[in-house]
């Protein structure tokens, strides 16, 4: 069954040509991963996803509802959460205090009952904690609960952005390079819990990734871009295959 499903998606910027008439679909439960060289238009799909960019042309279905013209502040509430190349934390926070902010759309206190606590807040805000202890725990980030950011190497930030997205519980997860600075143990890391994310939690992952190793280790499906053209979309082994994908990496 299909989660999400992209037509003819094209986004121009000025005379640049981004993304070019691309179609693609997720189907729900599987690791859908998305290459290609710099400049092939990656990242500039989860952004349309995402809704940070407006579409040009063409059109994006999420779990049967069109999305295409839906607010960025509304995208998390359909159930769609990701992280970024580089990791956007709250720095001078602890880890649970980020996870925690994670937790924000599924709140249902008003103004009145948080500022008197009522018994309702305390609920659910023991909710939220257990909540956060769950991806905690999965993530083993167990160590590093009370740690302010800042004092954190990049490869625990960009496990914390991770954990941060899962609190959402979203249904789709956009994972833009997710091993980007890691060195291969921690990518190897990676791969584990994409999928525990995936089989344990059932999130649909779409990942961006230039590391073709965790993409073949992880990946059901892959997409493969060039100059924000659809060159194919196959099984891992298929696509690096692919001799139009292959002139996109290494040219003629």
């Amino acid at each position: 069954m299909s989660l999400l499903r992209a037509e003819n998606l094209s986004v121009h910027f000025g005379g640049v040509k981004a993304v070019q008439n691309v179609t693609f679909e997720v189907n729900e439960g599987e690791v859908f991963s998305i290459v290609g060289p710099n400049g092939a238009g990656k990242t500039t799909i989860f952004n349309l996803v995402s809704r940070i960019y407006d579409v040009t042309t063409g059109n994006i279905h999420f779990d049967d509802q069109d999305i295409t013209n839906v607010a960025t502040h509304h995208v998390a509430e359909l159930g769609i959460a990701r992280t970024f190349q580089n990791t956007e934390l709250f720095e001078q926070e602890t880890v649970l205090n980020n996870l925690l902010i994670g937790c924000h759309i599924h709140r249902q206190s008003n103004i009145f009952s948080e500022i008197f606590f009522l018994p309702s807040v305390k609920r659910q805000e023991l909710k939220f904690r257990v909540q956060v202890e769950e991806v905690i725990d999965l993530l083993n980030l167990q160590s590093y609960r009370d740690q302010v950011i800042a004092n954190l190497p990049y490869g625990i930030r960009k496990m914390v952005e991770i954990a941060r997205a899962l609190c959402l519980k979203p249904k789709l997860l956009l994972l833009d390079e997710p091993s980007s600075g890691l060195n291969p143990e921690e990518t190897e890391d990676v791969s584990f819990w994409i999928e525990d994310i995936n089989e344990e939690l059932g999130i649909t992952v779409i990942m961006v990734e230039h590391d073709m190793n965790l993409v073949s280790i992880a990946s059901d499906r892959v997409m493969a871009l060039a100059d924000g053209q659809l060159i194919t979309v196959g099984t891992p082994q298929e696509v690096q295959s692919h001799p139009e994908v292959l002139r996109a990496y290494l040219g003629d």
